[in-house]
């Protein structure tokens, strides 16, 4: 389940993106892909946690194109595009394939200053995701998304002391309502429509750490807040505006080589820890991304 929150998770694990302290340089621009694999077979019924033999164990797989670019030294511009494969061990439950949501962020740091021996950093970032397929939502846990438009704003600041690093941020998540080919469903009530009203979501980062040019190694705990919803009724399939919550822990490394200059690898992994109908994921990533120059610079007159 929770797979509404699969991709935020996979794209803040990978290079510069719009939760962590890193910004691209002005008229620079960072691409490349990541491949991620998520895994369950328990998950949280409300508060009950069980295996489905329905199910078996469910896996998510996702292929993204990502890419970073530097407006200027304080204001970058991201996008993601992921294409999402889910697939259950047993049952007879077909899984998905599909582009899920194009995700688009600005991410602006007003305030980078000299605290003590450390510098500290504040940074505002608005985000918005869009569908770009015509994909099922009312199919969880097997669905590739929850198909509602969200606006995003998060607050983050950082702190810096030699190459050790302490980041925090919070989001808070806007979700559009969704419609599902059913004319009428039941959540704690009966309704009679195809339109479902999306609970909001709160999401809290924490992360620290060592960094410098060339390594990045730090710890990772999310929390995903579902401010509203229901739990699933005992033995039913998930809907998707089920309250969705989890914490997770995992750890994330970058590497950047310097020959080719600009070539950077990623790698990582998470778990949940504890959750309220979602999966205990076990989640592990990897990408490639290259940094360059696109303006070319002006040779000094003689």
């Amino acid at each position: 389940m929770a797979l509404s929150f699969f991709v935020a998770l996979f794209s803040e694990a990978s290079a510069q993106t719009e939760a962590d302290a890193i910004m691209i340089p002005k008229n620079y621009l960072c691409t490349g892909v990541m491949y991620g694999h998520s895994s369950w077979d328990h998950y949280w019924e409300g508060t009950f946690k069980r295996d489905n033999g329905n199910i078996g164990t469910l896996t998510t797989q996702m292929y993204s194109l990502m890419a970073n670019y530097g407006v200027s030294n304080k204001l970058n511009v991201l996008v993601s595009l992921p294409y999402i494969t889910t697939h259950a061990s047993a049952g007879t439950l077909e899984g998905q394939k599909g582009i899920q949501d194009l995700m688009a962020s600005v991410k602006y740091m007003p305030v980078e200053a000299q605290v003590g021996k450390g510098v500290i950093s504040l940074y505002a970032i608005g985000s918005v995701s869009v569908p770009l397929s015509n994909y099922v939502a009312d199919f969880l846990p097997l669905s590739i998304g929850v198909h509602s438009t969200n606006i995003m704003g998060r607050a983050m600041a950082d702190y810096q002391l030699s190459n050790f690093f302490v980041t925090g941020s919070a989001q808070y998540v806007r979700r559009s309502n969704i419609t599902i080919d059913r004319n009428s469903y039941y959540t704690t009530e009966m309704h009679y429509t195809d339109e479902v009203k999306m609970p909001n979501v709160a999401v809290y980062n924490f992360r620290t750490g060592y960094r410098s040019e060339s390594w990045i190694a730090e710890a990772v705990v999310d929390n995903n807040t579902t401010l509203g919803g229901f739990d699933i009724r005992k033995n039913d399939m998930p809907f998707p505006s089920n309250k969705m919550n989890f914490t997770s822990a995992g750890v994330n490394f970058k590497y950047t080589f310097s020959k080719p200059a600009g070539l950077e690898l990623t790698a990582g992994g998470d778990y949940v820890l504890h959750g309220r109908n979602v999966g205990q994921t076990t989640t592990i990533h990897g990408g490639i991304y290259y940094l360059f120059s696109v303006k070319k610079e002006k040779k000094d007159k003689k």
